[in-house]
């Protein structure tokens, strides 16, 4: 369901809970953003809980063809998997993302009577997604590069290093990939109304794919050896 947080990982991790012990942990580019990026996908928990909703909607459109009764199994699988964040004390980011996915989805499904609109927001985010990435390689601030900032506490310094631009752009791209091939697998699917294969396409075409862009970043990651400087003390330290 729209709920999966298929393009989830790019997204930066910013702000002041990164501590000085985070920054001296890592003394490359390269090891920071490996750490960042297990963060922001919320590890196998975190891909997995995004994949739920869908597969429970999925079989259960399969089995009944009953919006309604799809719908409520999605949404209730959803509502179980943050309950269980909630009563565990964990954080519940990506649980509450896949709740507002298949919120919107749902919402669209029922006022318009198509099983398929429950897709549309994640084709749409997909798309949006790709080509916000797609902007911000072309005017030089690739998304990647604030994974850098979040653990530098500088969260532009990165970009006075070519070397790291380039870097953050290549990684950029093997998130991009991921968001483009589902919009070109899926949209056909919507436009013709195919249901059950549009829910299949998405399970197969999210986190497993999610799962091999940042094997393929690692990949990248693991053949070089950038530096990274140390954030500037702190007045008085």
């Amino acid at each position: 369901m729209s709920g999966q947080a298929e393009p989830g990982p790019g997204a930066p991790v910013i702000g002041p809970d990164t501590t000085a012990e985070e920054v001296r942990a890592h003394d490359t580019v390269e090891s920071a953003i490996r750490a960042q990026l297990a963060k922001a996908l919320g590890g196998v928990r975190g891909i997995v809980e995004a994949a739920v909703p869908t597969i429970a909607f999925t079989v259960s459109w399969i089995s009944t063809e009953q919006l309604k009764t799809s719908l409520m199994i999605g949404i209730g699988a959803a509502v179980l998997l943050l309950i269980v964040r909630i009563a565990q004390r964990s954080t519940p980011q990506f649980v509450l993302n896949s709740l507002i996915g298949i919120g919107i989805g749902a919402l669209l499904a029922s006022r318009s009577g198509e099983a398929k609109d429950v897709f549309l927001p994640g084709i749409w985010y997909n798309g949006a997604y790709a080509v916000a990435m797609m902007v911000s390689i072309a005017v030089r601030w690739p998304v990647v590069g604030f994974l850098i900032g979040s653990v530098t506490g500088d969260p532009v310094g990165w970009r006075s290093d070519p070397g790291i631009v380039r870097l953050c752009s290549r990684l950029t791209w093997l998130l991009i990939l991921p968001c483009l091939l589902r919009v070109a697998v899926q949209l056909p699917l919507y436009w013709a109304d195919q249901v059950a294969v549009l829910g299949v396409a998405k399970i197969v075409l999210g986190w497993p794919f999610q799962v091999a862009a940042l094997a393929a970043m690692v990949w990248v990651l693991a053949r070089g050896r950038t530096p990274i400087a140390p954030p500037p003390p702190a007045a008085g330290a």
